[in-house]
């Protein structure tokens, strides 16, 4: 076990991952790791998609109803695309290897955002994060050509490596 350099007392993993913690909190409210303003629009989290959970499942955080309709920006990756030129892809909190609809066991994570494009672009690597921006649509909705069903949307989006 480590000792303190200051007070020669032990020091335990646990101590060391909390003032981690601690630093990383620092240097947020510093403003050194804060999530950057979108331009043209307000940044919205994966974690701030949700707010409580109801019997009827996840219920959309009020800052996703306030948000409704607006130009947001989020960042996240890329999930494979079901083929090469498509207008449409679904943004994940995590990065994913796999094309979510090629498997049927597949697990599909519950924070999604599908991204429909305003204009085609060349679709990057899943591993790589991306920003996008476009305006928040929220409630169930079927994608006609399709049959895709989705919950929230970034719609006339773009996006760019970051």
């Amino acid at each position: 076990m480590k000792r303190s350099s200051w007070t020669g007392e032990p020091v335990s993993r646990r101590d060391i991952v909390r003032a981690g913690m601690g630093g990383a909190a620092a240097l947020a409210l510093a403003g050194h790791v804060a999530p950057v303003r979108a331009q043209g629009g307000d940044m919205l989290t994966f974690e701030q998609l949700y707010g409580k959970f109801s019997v009827l499942g996840l219920e959309f955080s009020e800052q996703v109803k306030r948000l409704k309709g607006r130009k947001v920006s989020m960042r996240g990756f890329m999930a494979p695309p079901l083929k090469a030129e498509s207008k449409f892809f679904v943004l994940t909190k995590m990065p994913m290897a796999l094309c979510p609809f090629c498997s049927s066991d597949a697990d599909w994570p519950e924070d999604i955002v599908v991204v429909y494009l305003g204009d085609k672009q060349t679709f990057v690597q899943s591993n790589q994060t991306i920003e996008v921006t476009g305006t928040l649509e929220v409630g169930s909705w079927i994608d006609p050509e399709t049959g895709f069903v989705s919950q929230l949307r970034l719609t006339d989006a773009r996006f760019r490596s970051v």
